[in-house]
C-alpha cells in the first residue's frame, strides 16, 4: 500500500510492503534499492529516499520513501493524449535501461522452455523459445506503472535481464484491448518490436498473460492475445 506524505524530506510517497519473515529477501524485496543504485538518472523514475525494515512476529515489513511525483498513472485509453516528447523519453529510457549491467533476472530461459509450448499450443506451428538477445528490462511495464503528462516509470521490484524488447512487448500486450492504442505503441516502439527479437518477446509476454488468465487476471485481453500470437507467429515464417 502507499500514500502521499510530508516529512523531513518534504513531499514524498510512502510505500509499505510485508511478507512472511522467511520470504523477506530476494529479487522482489530488494528491487527498488538495486534500481536506485544501478539504474542511471536518464531513466526517469521516483528517487528512493529512505528504506526501513522491521519484523512483528512472523511478518516482515519494509517501508520505502520515494520523492513525490506529480501527474497521474496512465491507462491504455490515455495513449492518444501523450505527446511526441513523452514517447521520445520512453524510447530513450528503454534504450538506456537495456544496457545496465546486472545479475538480476526478470525472465528465465527455463520458464520460456516450459511455458511457451504449453500456453501457445493453439498456434499452427512450433514456437521458438530462445531469444536472439537479452537486455535489461523494467520487467512490469504496463500502463499503471507509467505516469503522464511527465514520464516517470514506477515500481522497480522485478527489473532484470529479459528477452530483448520485453518491456515494449508488455506495454503493447496491455494495450490490445484498445486497438488504436496498440497501433500507437507499435508505431512509437517499432525499433523494439519490429524485429526478430521483438516478435519473440511478444510471444513471451503473451505466454505470461495467458498463464495469468488461468488465475482470473486480464480475462478481457485473452481473445486479443491469442489473435496477436497468431499474427506474430505468422510473421516469423514470413506469412
Amino acid at each position: 500500500m502507499g500514500r502521499a506524505v510530508i516529512g523531513a524530506h518534504g513531499a514524498g510517497w510512502l510505500r509499505v510492503v510485508h511478507s512472511p519473515v522467511g520470504k523477506a529477501s530476494g529479487k522482489l524485496w530488494a528491487g527498488p534499492e538495486d534500481a536506485e543504485r544501478a539504474v542511471p538518472l536518464e531513466v526517469p523514475r521516483p528517487r528512493l529516499r529512505a528504506v526501513r525494515e522491521w519484523a512483528e512476529g512472523e511478518d516482515a515489513f519494509r517501508a520505502e520513501l520515494y520523492e513525490y511525483v506529480g501527474g497521474h498513472v496512465l491507462t491504455a485509453g490515455d495513449v492518444s493524449g501523450l505527446t511526441a516528447s513523452w514517447w521520445i523519453q520512453l524510447r530513450t529510457a528503454l534504450e538506456r535501461l537495456s544496457g545496465v549491467p546486472t545479475e538480476r533476472v526478470a525472465v528465465r530461459q527455463a520458464y520460456m522452455d516450459r511455458a511457451m509450448p504449453k500456453y501457445l499450443g493453439f498456434l499452427d506451428a512450433p514456437v521458438p523459445t530462445t531469444p536472439p538477445a537479452w537486455t535489461t528490462a523494467h520487467g512490469d511495464l504496463h500502463w499503471a506503472n507509467l505516469t503522464g503528462p511527465d514520464l516517470r516509470i514506477l515500481d522497480w521490484e522485478g527489473w532484470g535481464i529479459a528477452p530483448a524488447g520485453y518491456d515494449a512487448a508488455m506495454l503493447h500486450a496491455y494495450s490490445l484491448a484498445v486497438p488504436e492504442s496498440a497501433e500507437r505503441v507499435r508505431r512509437e516502439l517499432s525499433g523494439f518490436l519490429g524485429c526478430a527479437a521483438g516478435r519473440l518477446a511478444e510471444l513471451v509476454v503473451i505466454t505470461e498473460l495467458l498463464q495469468s488468465a488461468e488465475r482470473g487476471d486480464n480475462l478481457e485481453l485473452v481473445p486479443a492475445l491469442r489473435a496477436r500470437a497468431r499474427e506474430v507467429r505468422g510473421r516469423m515464417d514470413g506469412r
